[in-house]
C-alpha cells in the first residue's frame, strides 16, 4: 500500500508540474487547412518556395506525421506564426520541434528562428532581425551541424562548439533549452549531445564584463544624485562569499547589512569607522536589461531557410518554459510514431527492390537490351532507390 500511495504521489506531482508549464506556443498541424490561418508565407519575393501540408512518402501516422514540407527545389523558403508576445526574463526557455529531410538532404537548412514580436510577417527574409536561429544545416560532407544562433546587443553569436546533426531522411526531435543561470542545452531524439555554459561557449565573457565596466555605478566612488542612488551600510571587515565570481562580479566591495534608518539626502550620524557607505543604483538601464539567454519581446516564430533540394517536414512546434513538459510532448508526437515511421520506410525498400527485381527479370526475358545498356539500367535503378 505504501508503494501504491507514492506512486499516486509521484503521477500527480508530475501532473500537476505538466498543469502549472507555460506554453507560449505550440503547433501540430492536426486541423486540416486550417494552418493557413496561423502561419503567414512572406511575399517579399514571388520566387520563394511555396509550403504544403504532408507526412511524406512514409510516416509513423499519416494524420500526426503531418507537417510543413517544402515543394520547389532550388527556392528560399519564408513562413511564420505569431502568439501573444513574452519575455524569457527569469525563465527557462525550451524550443522544440521535429524535422525530417525525406529527400535525403545534400544541401539546404532545417532550422527554425525564433522572433520579436514586431516581424513583419510579409516581408520576412534573409535580414529580418531573430531572437534565436536553431537546428541543422547540411551541406556536402562539409557543413553537418546544428546552428544554435543568440541575438545579443543586436548582434548574433554562434556557440562555438561544433554540434553534428542527423543526415538521414528520418524525422529526428530537435531541443534546445535556455536557462537563467546561463546553462543550455541540445537535445536530438531526446538525448543530450552538447551542454554548457552560455558566456563561455559563445564568448560572451568579454561583452559580459565589457557591460559591467560600462554601467553607471558600476565602480566605487562615482557619484550620483539623492534621487538615483540608495545607500546601504557594509561592513568592510567580513570576507567575501564563497560563489563570488570576480571576473564576472568584480572586485569585492564588502557584504551588506542593512539599510541605514534615515531619508535620502540626511547625513548619518554615528557611524563607526569598520563601516563604510556604498552607493548602488536603484533603478538603472544596466541592472534592467536583459542578459545573454533572456529576450525582451518574443512574439513569432518561423522558417527562412534555402534548400537545393525540396522535400523536407516541419512538425510539432514548441516553445514553452518547462523542461519537463517538451519532454512530455515530445513523448507523445515523435515519440509514439518514430517506430511505426521506419517500419513503413523498410517495407516500403523491400517492394521497392523486389519491382526492381521483377522488371529486370522481365527485360532478361525479353532480350530488348544488350549488355552495355542493361548495366546502365541497374545502376540508375540502384541511384533512384538510395534517394528514396
Amino acid at each position: 500500500m505504501a508503494w501504491a500511495r507514492v506512486c499516486l504521489w509521484a503521477v500527480c506531482a508530475c501532473a500537476l508540474r505538466v498543469a502549472l508549464a507555460t506554453v507560449y506556443f505550440q503547433e501540430e498541424f492536426l486541423d486540416g487547412e486550417r494552418w493557413r490561418n496561423r502561419w503567414v508565407p512572406s511575399t517579399n519575393d514571388s520566387r520563394l518556395g511555396h509550403f504544403r501540408l504532408s507526412s511524406g512518402k512514409f510516416y509513423g501516422h499519416k494524420e500526426k506525421d503531418k507537417g510543413l514540407q517544402t515543394t520547389q527545389n532550388g527556392r528560399f523558403y519564408a513562413i511564420s506564426a505569431r502568439f501573444p508576445p513574452f519575455s524569457n526574463k527569469g525563465r527557462t526557455l525550451v524550443l522544440q520541434y521535429t524535422v525530417k529531410h525525406e529527400q535525403k538532404m545534400d544541401c539546404g537548412g532545417g532550422y527554425v528562428k525564433v522572433f520579436p514580436a514586431g516581424l513583419d510577417q510579409r516581408t520576412l527574409g534573409t535580414k529580418s532581425p531573430y531572437y534565436i536561429m536553431f537546428g541543422p544545416d547540411i551541406c556536402g560532407y562539409d557543413l553537418m551541424k546544428v546552428h544554435v544562433i543568440l541575438q545579443f546587443k543586436n548582434e548574433y553569436h554562434e556557440n562555438k562548439k561544433s554540434i553534428k546533426c542527423k543526415v538521414d531522411g528520418f524525422t529526428h526531435l530537435y531541443t534546445l533549452i535556455l536557462r537563467p543561470d546561463l546553462s543550455y542545452e541540445v537535445k536530438i531524439d531526446g538525448q543530450t549531445i552538447e551542454l554548457g555554459s552560455i558566456e563561455y561557449d559563445w564568448q560572451l565573457t568579454s561583452l559580459r564584463k565589457a557591460e559591467q565596466a560600462a554601467a553607471p555605478g558600476a565602480g566605487p566612488g562615482k557619484a550620483g544624485t539623492a534621487q538615483d542612488w540608495e545607500k546601504h551600510f557594509l561592513d568592510a571587515g567580513t570576507g567575501k562569499p564563497g560563489d563570488w565570481n570576480s571576473e564576472l562580479d568584480g572586485d569585492w566591495p564588502g557584504p551588506m547589512l542593512q539599510k541605514p534608518p534615515y531619508q535620502d539626502g540626511l547625513k548619518p550620524e554615528g557611524i563607526d569607522q569598520d563601516i563604510w557607505l556604498h552607493e548602488k543604483m536603484r533603478s538603472t538601464s544596466y541592472l534592467t536589461q536583459y542578459d545573454l539567454s533572456e529576450f525582451e519581446n518574443i512574439g513569432a516564430i518561423g522558417l527562412e531557410l534555402w534548400q537545393v533540394r525540396s522535400g523536407t517536414i516541419f512538425d510539432n512546434f514548441l516553445l514553452t518554459d518547462d523542461e519537463e513538459y517538451a519532454e512530455s510532448f515530445g513523448k507523445a508526437t515523435w515519440g509514439q510514431t518514430k517506430g511505426p515511421e521506419k517500419e513503413m520506410d523498410d517495407i516500403l525498400t523491400k517492394e521497392e527492390v523486389t519491382r526492381a527485381r521483377e522488371e529486370e527479370e522481365e527485360e532478361l526475358l525479353a532480350g530488348g537490351f544488350n549488355e552495355p545498356q542493361r548495366f546502365f539500367q541497374r545502376f540508375h535503378r540502384f541511384h533512384q532507390h538510395k534517394e528514396l
